[in-house]
């Protein structure tokens, strides 16, 4: 798609939207006048740079947002970039929860999409972390411990697979819950699934 310009398959999006849909066209017309190129990606607006993605439109309960892809790497003097969660690595959210927010927020919105922008275009990378900066919970360590077949299965699984569960185990705040999940899951690890597989 042409960068600035309308997609159409975008278009079912906002007309399906009943909550934020005039928050959600004036961030779409502000997002595509900076020159980015607007395409369907997890079933929501992406606007891209060279094919890049630089930020998407998106919508909650309580609030609709920006998401900036790259947001760690950017500046946030104006402290309205906000970490999703403590576990997100790389994207940041500008969260709206008015039409006269956005509005009044224009240039700021514009400067953070130039600034991602920029990111995009001298080809910076969040550095993410290892799968060796995630803690093994004990009750899972145990078991690799005393598990060969586990601890092989588990080694072989990818990176991904291996943080996902290094994290679902881990989020648990009970040994009991989290011996409970390790059990769950083991016979997917021995089949070399992951945890959503």
């Amino acid at each position: 798609m042409e960068a600035g310009n309308l997609n159409p398959k975008v278009d079912f999006f906002f007309s399906k939207a009943t909550q934020w849909k005039k928050e959600y066209e004036k961030l779409r017309t502000l997002t595509l006048s900076c020159g980015l190129a607007e395409e369907l990606k997890w079933g929501c607006p992406c606007y891209t740079h060279q094919g890049n993605n630089v930020v998407l439109i998106h919508g909650f309960k309580e609030y609709c947002a920006l998401l900036f892809f790259k947001g760690a790497l950017m500046g946030n003097a104006d402290g309205l970039l906000i970490q999703q969660t403590a576990n997100v690595q790389s994207a940041r959210q500008m969260r709206f929860t008015s039409l006269s927010e956005v509005a009044t927020q224009e240039a700021i919105i514009k400067a953070h999409i130039y600034e991602a922008i920029e990111i995009e275009k001298a080809g910076l990378k969040v550095t993410l972390k290892k799968t060796s900066d995630y803690a093994i919970p004990d009750e899972f360590q145990q078991k690799l411990d005393t598990n060969p077949a586990l601890k092989t299965a588990f080694e072989t699984l990818t990176p991904g697979r291996q943080k996902a569960y290094l994290f679902h185990f881990g989020q648990a705040k009970q040994a009991s819950t989290r011996l409970a999940r390790v059990e769950k899951f083991m016979p997917k690890i021995l089949e070399g699934k992951g945890l959503e597989d």
